[in-house]
C-alpha cells in the first residue's frame, strides 16, 4: 500500500509582494504615529468651524474624519466630535460619510499593498472557510461585522480586503452597517448638555448596552479559547 501523497505547499508569494506588504506597514504606522503631532478631534474643535465658511466644513470634516481612521482614532471619539461640532442630523451624515471614505482607503491600501502577499496563507481550514464567506457573500459578511459591537474597525477593512470581497459589497455593507452605532455616540454627544433629554438617555443606553456586549462577546471568545486548548 502505497504511502499517502502530502498535499503540496502553496506557491510562495513573490518578493515585490512582500515589499509592498512591508510598505503597507510602514504608512500604517507612519498614520498611527503622525497622531504625536496632530489630533483629529483638537483640529476639528479647535475653532476651525468658526473660522471656515459652512459649505467647506461639511467636507473637510469627512476627510479629517476619514483620515482619522486611518491613524487608528476610535471612531466613538470621532462621532462625538461630529456630534458636539454639527448636531445629530448632519453629524451622522458626515460621520457615515467619513467612515465610508475611510474604509474604502483602507480597503484600497489593503487589497493594493498586502492581499498578494497573505494570500497564500488563507489555505487553512478556518481562514479558508471565512475566505469563501466574503467571497461568495461579501455584502452579507461584512455587513455583520459592521453591526457587530466592538468590533474593530480598521480590522475589519483590512481582514476584508485581504479577502476575496469585491469593492462595491464592501462599500455599501459599510455604508449601511455603521448607520446604527454612528448615530447613537453622534446623538450622545449631541444631547450631552440635556443629560436628562430622552436623546441623551436613550442613547447612553444603547452604548452601555454595546458596551456589556462587546465584554460577553470577549468572554465567550476566551472561553471557548480555553475549551479548546483543554480539549
Amino acid at each position: 500500500m502505497s504511502p499517502p501523497v502530502a498535499a503540496p505547499a502553496p506557491p510562495a508569494a513573490p518578493r515585490s509582494a512582500w515589499w509592498r506588504f512591508a510598505l503597507l506597514i510602514a504608512l500604517l504606522g507612519a498614520a498611527g504615529g503622525s497622531l504625536l503631532l496632530w489630533s483629529p478631534t483638537d483640529l476639528l474643535s479647535g475653532g476651525l468651524a468658526d473660522r471656515l465658511p459652512g459649505y467647506w466644513f461639511g467636507p473637510l470634516f469627512a476627510v479629517v474624519y476619514a483620515v482619522g481612521t486611518l491613524a487608528f482614532v476610535p471612531r466613538p471619539a470621532l462621532n462625538a466630535a461630529a456630534g458636539l461640532l454639527l448636531g445629530i442630523q448632519q453629524g451622522v451624515a458626515l460621520a457615515v460619510l467619513g467612515t465610508t471614505v475611510g474604509a474604502a482607503l483602507a480597503f484600497g491600501l489593503g487589497r493594493t499593498l498586502g492581499r498578494e502577499a497573505l494570500r497564500p496563507h488563507l489555505r487553512g481550514k478556518v481562514l479558508g472557510a471565512l475566505d469563501r464567506r466574503f467571497t461568495e457573500q461579501g455584502f452579507r459578511s461584512v455587513l455583520v461585522l459592521r453591526l457587530l459591537p466592538g468590533m474593530p474597525f480598521q480590522a475589519a477593512n483590512y481582514g476584508a480586503a485581504f479577502s476575496g470581497v469585491r469593492f462595491l459589497p464592501f462599500l455599501l455593507a459599510t455604508a449601511i452597517g455603521v448607520v446604527p452605532t454612528t448615530a447613537v455616540y453622534v446623538t450622545a454627544a449631541a444631547s450631552a448638555d440635556r443629560p436628562g433629554s430622552a436623546a441623551f438617555l436613550l442613547s447612553a443606553g444603547v452604548i452601555a448596552l454595546l458596551g456589556l456586549g462587546t465584554l460577553v462577546g470577549l468572554w465567550r471568545t476566551a472561553k471557548g479559547r480555553r475549551r479548546a486548548t483543554v480539549g
